[in-house]
């Protein structure tokens, strides 16, 4: 079984000079539609839900995650290391009645207080 490394050391060859002119080309715009054709074909297979189809559109999904990443990397942004760490450091931060010192909260408690916490981060932002 491949791990989410393999996946970017792929995506790294793909878009290398060895790897595929199609792939090797693609920019962050021209990418877009495929983007939002992978997001439509998740929500259709939820809709039907067919896991197994669920399974592999969220595998192109996490493609295009990856080979943003990869072409945000090669211009010098941020790198997928940096998207999982965002990712996971919101996640817990906006969770703080499961990771922090909330413990507990009823269902919609803990709903109010992501809202608070997201509202929060939005003004923060410089």
């Amino acid at each position: 079984m491949y791990s989410i490394e393999e996946l970017a050391a792929v995506v790294e060859k793909l878009r290398s000079q060895q790897g595929c002119p199609w792939d090797r080309k693609q920019t962050f715009e021209s990418l877009k539609p495929y983007l939002m054709e992978e997001a439509g074909e998740v929500i259709q297979a939820i809709d039907n839900r067919d896991m197994e189809n669920l399974c592999e559109e969220l595998g192109d999904l996490l493609f295009h995650v990856v080979m943003y990443s990869q072409i945000a990397q090669e211009q010098g942004e941020f790198q997928l290391a940096d998207v999982v760490d965002g990712a996971c450091r919101k996640m817990v931060r906006r969770h703080p009645h499961v990771f922090g010192e909330k413990k507990g909260l009823p269902t919609e408690e803990s709903l109010d207080l992501w809202n608070e916490m997201k509202k929060r981060e939005k003004t923060e932002k410089p």
